[in-house]
């Protein structure tokens, strides 16, 4: 079906935009270099209602729904995929508040996550369950009016600067995927800290870390849902996280596309600028390409999640695609500014790096394959 933008949502694109070229493209090479989290940047987003983009108005949220935001978030991150991820985290930290939250949580929690006045963050990795998490360790023990929680979760976007966390736990006896319940603990609950920081090769903007818990003393009330709906709930957030992060892999990779052009037209080799060459031409249409396939993969996954239909095999299919596209079309981009490419005095040499986890959070490009195989093997 053809994806006709409306007034609002065009207007949404071009205010993210706007908001990216003027507060993110100018600083995101010495953020990236200094490793430096802006968090008077995301202040300024929760202000603009980035935030809260899937939520309703009447808990504080935009309203503007998944299509608006898959095209915002397409915006921050051709200027910067750290604040990107940021956006794309901060959005999915509202999504069990809203679909499994109850009336005072979402009055407590959801309402001021959405205006930005909270910054919230998932937490669902720890050392020994990434992709499989039926082999989650964090136990919530239930003490009657309380959950005491021991463990630790790692890989935690922006989790030094949460001011909620909404994390799995281990509640029951069960094994695998039985057994996990969903709970929102807030920043400076006795027992909880954050732990070490991790050095990444890319996205150094975005701050990554370890959250540790110790005998957390969690109040029975911030249980989101009823005791082993964890999995569920988790799955729900990371469909709509996959659509954040498919919008992310396509800004990276437009923002590949159009410096790989730039370049092309001004960088002269044999008498003529390399764009003249056929092999420069192609590598420029096949990342033309698949760029406009990612677009609209991530357009449809978002459109079925604002119609309330399924969308889960559909957000992994863009996550899957844009991921890769993105990362072959920095490969691309770099390869057409030969050595320069490779030097931190040119935006690809960022794009390259922060390309590389597109494929690996939010679930693997192996385990969207298996969402997806599964799909059409089940019916």
């Amino acid at each position: 079906m053809p994806h006709q933008l409306n007034a609002e949502q065009e207007m949404i694109r071009l205010m993210a935009r706007d908001f990216a070229r003027k507060e993110l493209e100018p600083y995101a090479a010495e953020r990236d270099r200094e490793g430096i989290f802006p968090l008077d940047v995301v202040k300024k987003m929760g202000d603009l209602g980035f935030l809260g983009m899937m939520v309703p108005p009447e808990y504080g949220g935009a309203g503007a729904g998944a299509v608006s935001y898959c095209l915002a978030v397409q915006e921050i991150a051709y200027s910067c995929a750290s604040t990107a991820v940021t956006m794309s985290v901060a959005n999915l930290s509202t999504e069990p508040l809203l679909k499994f939250g109850d009336e005072s949580q979402k009055r407590r929690y959801l309402e001021r996550l959405a205006r930005g006045e909270l910054l919230g963050c998932f937490a669902l990795t720890e050392p020994g369950a990434g992709s499989d998490p039926g082999s989650l360790r964090l136990r919530a023990e239930d003490r009657g009016d309380h959950f005491l929680l021991n463990g630790t979760k790692v890989f935690i976007t922006h989790g030094a600067y949460a001011d909620v966390v909404n994390l799995i736990a281990r509640t029951g006896p069960d094994k695998g995927n039985k057994g996990l319940s969903a709970f929102i603990v807030e920043r400076g609950t006795p027992g909880f800290r954050v732990g070490a920081t991790e050095k990444k090769m890319g996205l150094r903007a975005s701050n990554t870390v370890e959250l540790v818990f110790e005998d957390c003393k969690v109040p029975r009330e911030n249980l989101v849902g009823r005791p082993g709906l964890g999995f569920t709930i988790a799955m729900t957030a990371l469909d709509s996280g996959r659509i954040g992060i498919a919008s992310q892999a396509t800004g990276i990779a437009r923002a590949c596309l159009d410096e790989a052009v730039a370049y092309a037209r001004q960088r002269r080799q044999f008498g003529r600028t390399i764009g003249s060459f056929q092999a420069i031409q192609w590598m420029i249409a096949d990342m033309a390409t698949s760029i406009e396939a990612s677009h609209l993969l991530t357009l449809e996954a978002a459109r079925s999640k604002d119609l309330g239909l399924p969308f889960t095999s559909q957000a992994s299919m863009a996550k899957l695609f844009a991921s890769e596209t993105a990362n072959k079309a920095a490969y691309h981009c770099l390869q057409i500014h030969g050595g320069y490419g490779y030097t931190m005095d040119f935006k690809v040499e960022r794009l390259y790096r922060d390309a590389r986890a597109t494929t690996i959070y939010e679930g693997t490009s192996e385990i969207q394959r298996l969402v997806i195989a599964r799909r059409f093997l089940k019916e």
